[in-house]
């Protein structure tokens, strides 16, 4: 299951210097913030969050521009203080501050030392919007006038993409009037179980004969393993190098890696991205294109396979037997167990598990399927029994009804919050430009859609596509029309906290190797 994680952006190495000429600390500087560890029992006390921040193009009454990469560690995402992204355009032109929040449970911003299930009772969704608002009013940013920014003073802009994009909606949607103006990218405000939808985006935009060969080798593959030729079976096994795997859904399932490869494409990427590999593994042959109905089962059998044993394979697993690392039923591996820090693999299925779903499965009978119908909802959620035990110790299902009641789904309405969103995101379904649902942008609550994949209008790199750039700017030019009617509140937020200065590095022992089963943490397309 493929995250619904952010691009990373480049980081400028050159020094940076504010509007007056003054130089600034790099971008990659890191700041800390005592935060609460939970925000219905203060009295527990706080943890360090990690922050990073510029105020290059601040300029006294601009706004404060906050966003969190989400389900990730925020080293590396320091990017998003620059107008190389969506949030270092609208501060460029605001005139406006950058902040890069790290997410409780993610990196080295953890409320405990472990991931144990004891200490990720206080991460849900609410304690991370909690999290914004106490940051937006006790925060004392290292610049001049840091203590006098709060958001009564000065008007504070969320923005997020994918899981941070919907965050962006639900936080608007939980604590209306805090952050005056929004901007949520690929946000996947719906939470659902069986997200099979998933893969529409891909099979509407891949090649039209890889996706007629994938569809019929999958198909294959499903009748073959659903009857009872056991010397079929071991063929297929073998042939993909995967005949030592135990459990046929282990094996059917690892074929979607070929398919979660999609959500690493940006328009930038050329035709040496992996995807485009493995389709023309499948669709050139002897220097001729496939036509649009593809070769064919027995070619694209032959193709996909051989595809793996040459390369693909090695690639996931490593020098891990193929058991260990494709196989989900032996709860004693360490993949499951390991409660160390700093692995956003645990954080994110605690949540999955929990709160949103996102299970990328087959499609249901009588629709197109790219990947196996032996992977069901009950194959992931018996993973979470497995990775927490005592959370889960009988058959579950996340509680997505109560997180789109409590934070309105694809009903949002709300002021000021712009959603952008692109035609061949995998995640779109589950965004307001889903297949179907015909939600209306408005003045208040535009939607701009563009050609892009996941989160493409983030990165200014994007922009030489001309839809995902049109998308930029009228998100530019509904932050400027906004922006001119704040007006300071005069509340009662002041922060007694100590300005945030310059923290040394820290570092922790890496936790143990992502198994891509989930492909939870699978690498994303990068600007």
């Amino acid at each position: 299951m493929r995250p619904p994680n952010i691009p990373l952006a480049p980081t400028p190495e050159a020094p940076v210097t504010s509007r007056n000429g003054t130089t600034l600390p790099p971008y990659t500087t890191v700041y800390f913030f005592d935060q609460l560890i939970d925000h219905n029992r203060p009295s527990l006390g706080t943890f360090q969050q990690r922050f990073w921040h510029t105020y290059e193009f601040y300029e006294p009454g601009g706004p404060i521009i906050l966003m969190t990469p989400g389900e990730t560690n925020a080293d590396g995402y320091s990017g998003y203080l620059t107008n190389r992204t969506i949030n270092g355009l609208i501060a460029q032109q605001q005139n406006g501050s950058t902040i890069v929040l790290e997410h409780r449970f993610y990196g080295l911003s953890n409320p405990y030392p472990d991931l144990s299930v004891k200490s990720l009772r206080v991460h849900t969704i609410q304690q991370a919007i909690d999290d914004l608002e106490y940051f937006t009013k006790n925060v004392n940013l290292p610049m001049p006038g840091g203590d006098r920014v709060t958001p009564d003073k000065a008007p504070w802009i969320l923005i997020g993409g994918s899981y941070a994009g919907a965050l962006t909606s639900w936080t608007m949607v939980n604590k209306p009037g805090l952050f005056f103006a929004g901007y949520a990218s690929s946000a996947v405000v719906e939470a659902i179980v069986d997200f099979w939808q998933y893969f529409e985006p891909i099979r509407q935009n891949m090649p039209a004969n890889c996706s007629a060969d994938v569809q019929a080798v999958i198909a294959h593959i499903d009748q073959t393993f659903s009857g009872k030729n056991t010397t079929a079976i071991q063929a297929i096994k073998t042939s993909f190098g995967l005949g030592n795997v135990t459990h046929l859904d282990d094996v059917a399932g690892a074929l979607r890696n070929n398919l979660w490869d999609w959500q690493a494409l940006q328009v930038t990427s050329g035709p040496g991205a992996q995807f485009f590999k493995f389709c023309d593994a499948l669709e050139v042959k002897n220097g001729q294109n496939a036509p649009a109905t593809g070769w064919g089962l027995d070619n694209a059998l032959a193709a996909w396979s051989q595809f793996w044993r040459n390369g693909y394979l090695s690639n996931l697993c490593g020098k891990a037997d193929v058991e260990t690392c494709l196989g989900t039923y032996d709860p004693t591996l360490d993949y499951w167990t390991d409660t160390s820090i700093d692995n956003a693999g645990r954080s994110w299925f605690w949540i999955v598990c929990n709160e949103v779903g996102y299970l990328q499965e087959g499609a249901p009978v009588g629709k197109p399927s790219l990947v196996t119908r032996l992977i069901q909802p009950a194959y992931d959620l018996r993973q979470c029994q497995q990775m927490f035990p005592t959370a889960f110790p009988r058959p579950m299902t996340p509680r997505v009804a109560l997180t789109n009641l409590k934070y309105k789904g694809w009903s949002v309405k709300t002021k000021r919050l712009f959603f952008a969103n692109g035609v061949r995101d995998p995640w779109r379904d589950a965004t307001l430009s889903a297949d179907g649902l015909n939600s209306q942008s408005t003045p208040a609550q535009p939607i701009g859609l563009g050609d892009g994949f996941h989160c493409s209008d983030m990165g200014l790199s994007s922009a030489v596509d001309p839809t995902i750039a049109a998308v930029q700017n009228e998100a530019l030019t509904s932050m400027k029309q906004w922006l001119a009617t704040w007006k300071p509140r005069g509340g009662p937020y002041s922060p007694t906290f100590p300005r945030s200065t310059p923290q040394g590095s820290m570092t922790v022992t890496p936790p143990v190797k992502s198994k891509p089963v989930n492909a939870w943490f699978r690498k994303v397309g990068n600007f």
